[in-house]
């Protein structure tokens, strides 16, 4: 079975370490751990893991993160991947820095990358896990929160982070949505 896994952010240096990439650290620590080298592609840098029969296919757009729809549309179609078996990587500023959730549907809350998925695919049925930011800026300063890299003192946090991220879309994709939710939302 094939899975694609999308990590949202935006590309070019300037972003590269800011919360808003938080979707593409996740796919980094994955790809890494697994030996993959991402490479470009249409409408996105992609790799594949190969693991107990599944083939996860990494995607990182390099469409912006406010269009990210159109290369999630566009590998669901070309690589004939189901709504249950694609899942986004996204942060959240509704949740605490580091708190991972993930949800098999639900609204796009406000961010424009979840926004473009379900405009361009039609539908808000596809998972996602969730990365808590935080929300610990003033009021009107959610743009340049989300723009800026994260602190040194949650540096360490964010890597452990990012990894068990990992561990979290392995585990969508070899014991289901279900039983990934039920064994890691609460940690």
């Amino acid at each position: 079975m094939k899975y694609l896994i999308t990590g949202l952010g935006n590309i070019g240096a300037e972003y590269e370490h800011t919360r808003h990439n938080v979707g593409f650290m996740v796919l980094d620590a994955l790809a890494a751990k697994h030996d993959a080298k991402f490479s470009e592609n249409r409408y996105g840098f992609l790799t594949e893991i190969k693991m107990k029969g599944q083939t996860l296919i990494l995607l990182k757009p390099n469409t912006f993160m406010n269009l990210s729809g159109n290369a999630v549309r566009y590998w669901v179609q070309k690589e004939k991947i189901e709504l249950d078996r694609l899942l986004v990587v996204v942060d959240d500023l509704a949740l605490p820095f580091g708190t991972l959730r993930m949800k098999g549907r639900g609204s796009h809350g406000g961010h424009n990358g979840l926004h473009n998925i379900e405009d361009m695919l039609g539908t808000d049925a596809y998972a996602r896990l969730r990365f808590g930011l935080g929300n610990d800026f003033p009021r009107g300063g959610q743009i340049e929160y989300v723009l800026s890299p994260f602190p040194p003192e949650q540096q360490d946090e964010l890597v452990l982070r990012c990894k068990l991220a990992g561990d979290m879309i392995e585990s969508f994709c070899l014991s289901g949505l279900a039983n990934t939710m039920n064994h890691y939302n609460n940690k």
